[in-house]
């Protein structure tokens, strides 16, 4: 099998480590070689935090090359507006439609960008969704990551069952059902996003 391509962006805090951890074990479970690497900026300010999932039968590298991605998840619209150039041609790129004020922006400095999604949209295959808003109606904000796992997983060629085990393997014991919970819900808005 070719090596496949994934990229997650996010703002610190987002649960892109955890997600990344995710993916890596979905891969390892279908018996893939696996890279992943994990590159913060300020994270605990707020910043940018970008993760590279790669496997396939033999991967050498880590990092994603720019214009090799063949999923970027971007957990914020302007981390997806400043990191689509690593996305393939024919990539698919799912938005979580957050906006989080970089630090530029929340001192005067700079401006946020207006229309990130349209202006992503005329050159992409964008997936769109308010996964905030979507955690919000299971009873839990901060699994809204696990839902975009779940749209993303539409996109993927694993078993929903063996997502699943996955995330019971791999989040907290104390949040398996509510983890559960957002993956089933993403994985619904999936077919549909």
């Amino acid at each position: 099998m070719e090596t496949k391509n994934i990229m997650i962006v996010g703002v610190g805090g987002q649960g892109t480590l955890l997600t990344s951890r995710i993916l890596g074990g979905i891969t390892r479970k279908a018996g893939y070689d696996v890279k992943v690497s994990e590159v913060h900026g300020m994270a605990q300010r707020g910043g940018s935090v970008v993760t590279f999932v790669r496997y396939g039968d033999k991967v050498y590298e880590p990092i994603v090359e720019e214009g090799q991605a063949d999923l970027l998840i971007a957990f914020e619209r302007l981390e997806a507006l400043r990191y689509v150039h690593f996305l393939k041609q024919d990539g698919v790129l799912i938005v979580n439609d957050q906006r989080i004020d970089p630090m530029p922006v929340v001192i005067g400095a700079a401006s946020y960008p207006e229309n990130i999604l349209e202006t992503l949209s005329r050159d992409h295959k964008v997936i769109s969704v308010d996964a905030l808003g979507e955690a919000k109606k299971i009873g839990n904000s901060r699994t809204f990551n696990v839902i975009i796992l779940g749209i993303a997983a539409r996109h993927m060629d694993f078993s929903k069952e063996d997502w699943l085990a996955v995330i019971e393997e791999t989040v907290p014991p104390k949040t398996i059902e509510i983890n559960k919970k957002a993956f089933e819900a993403g994985y619904s808005l999936g077919g549909i996003a």
